[in-house]
Parts: structure tokens; sequence; C-alpha cells
């Protein structure tokens, strides 16, 4: 009877080292941190053309 419950120990124990429902959680978290780190990379490499689109806009806006 006393191994029955040790036996219960271990497997409620080690379960979540088996369990890989997690592992597409991070593997998902990982794909949107990288896209994340790519647009960032993306608009600081473009700062200086979105920043011209953004002046021409206020300068078209503000002279109408």
């Amino acid at each position: 009877m006393l191994g029955y419950y040790v036996l219960y120990l271990r497997n409620l124990l080690m379960a979540p080292l088996r369990d890989e429902k997690g592992q597409d959680l991070v593997e998902y978290a990982l794909i949107i941190v990288l896209i994340a780190v790519l647009i960032t990379a993306a608009l600081i490499a473009l700062r200086g053309q979105i920043e011209s689109v953004f002046t021409r806009i206020a300068t078209s806006l503000s002279t109408t």
C-alpha cells in the first residue's frame, strides 16, 4: 500500500516534466519575439524615411 502512494507521488511530481503542452506556447512566444525584433529593426533602419513622410503629411495638413 505504501508503494502505491510512493509511485503515485512520483508520477504526480514527474508529470510536468513529461508534459509537452507548454512547448507549443514557448515556440509561439519565440516566433512573436522574433517578429517584434525584426519590426523594430526595420523601423529603426527606415526611421528617416518614415519621419519625412510624416513631416510631409503634417505640412500638407497645416497648409490646407
